[in-house]
Formats: C-alpha cells, sequence, structure tokens
C-alpha cells in the first residue's frame, strides 16, 4: 500500500472521514531503520505528526490548524477560555473549569487540539471524555504535550 495512502487512511479513521483531504500535496515522509514504518511526515521541512506504535498519530499544533480546515475535524477539539489561554501556551494542563466547549469525538486518551477564537494554540491528550470536560468543575481534561511556542521554537 501506498504510504500516503496510509497516512490519509490512518487520519480519516483517528478524526473523521474526509478530513485527510486538507492534507498538503508535498509530504517528506521519514522511516524507521529498523522496521520500515512510516515514523514522521513533515511538509516544506516543519513537522507535521508522528506516528505512533499503537497505530496512533501525535498531532503537531501547526497540523491541527491545517486539519481545521475540515469541520469535522473541529469534533476532535476543545475550546477554553481567555483565563486559562496564558497557561495553556506555557505548557500547562487544561483543567475541566476552563473548557468552553468540547467534541463529541473526544475520548479519554485521544489527541486533542485546544482552540482560542478558532486557532489552536496546544496539543495535549485527553484525560476524561468530552461529557466529563463539560460537567465537571474540577480536575485535568487535557495533558499538554506540544504548543504553538514549542513549534516555533519561541
Amino acid at each position: 500500500m501506498d504510504h500516503v495512502v496510509k497516512l490519509k487512511h490512518t487520519i480519516d479513521a483517528l478524526f473523521g472521514s474526509g478530513v485527510s483531504k486538507s492534507l498538503p500535496k508535498e509530504l517528506e515522509i521519514k522511516f524507521s531503520r529498523k522496521n520500515g514504518r512510516i515514523k514522521e511526515v513533515y511538509c516544506k521541512n516543519k513537522l507535521l505528526c508522528t506516528l505512533r506504535i499503537d497505530g496512533g498519530l501525535a498531532i503537531t499544533p501547526h497540523f491541527a490548524q491545517i486539519l481545521l480546515k475540515r469541520k469535522k475535524f473541529k469534533e476532535n477539539c476543545v475550546e477554553i477560555d481567555e483565563e486559562s489561554k496564558p497557561f495553556v501556551q506555557d505548557g500547562k494542563s487544561v483543567f475541566c473549569k476552563h473548557v468552553r466547549w468540547a467534541g463529541k469525538n473526544i475520548l479519554v486518551g485521544t489527541d486533542v487540539p485546544v482552540l482560542f477564537d478558532n486557532k489552536v494554540i496546544a496539543v495535549g491528550r485527553a484525560v476524561v471524555n468530552h461529557q466529563m470536560m463539560m460537567d465537571l468543575e474540577r480536575g485535568v481534561a487535557v495533558r499538554i504535550r506540544d504548543t504553538l511556542k514549542d513549534s516555533l521554537g519561541e
């Protein structure tokens, strides 16, 4: 199977069918030397995502912003309030009480882009599902892995 087709199928399976249509055309794929599997995907020397051993994708904030062009992808995102924005940009976790809106596709352990004013500011892993994010007033909703500041090298 063609590697780009495999990547598109993975993106569609994880984030919703049709989301892979916003994938850039000029992709650079790096492979593992040990087993020949796809390791990292770049576009114009910018890291888009890393494939995990379990079949998941670790996406960057830059790639999440590209995928956000598709409305269906927003169901995988969390929107936060203005009060927590500076902390999240510094790499701190998102707490449930600061979640304004959470997409229906969010499950425990999935990669979640964190939005503020429809711009991706960070990416992390969901600690609770979308319903609990909206209902709970205490506790961590998303553990941040990568922020836009980290990606830009600031």
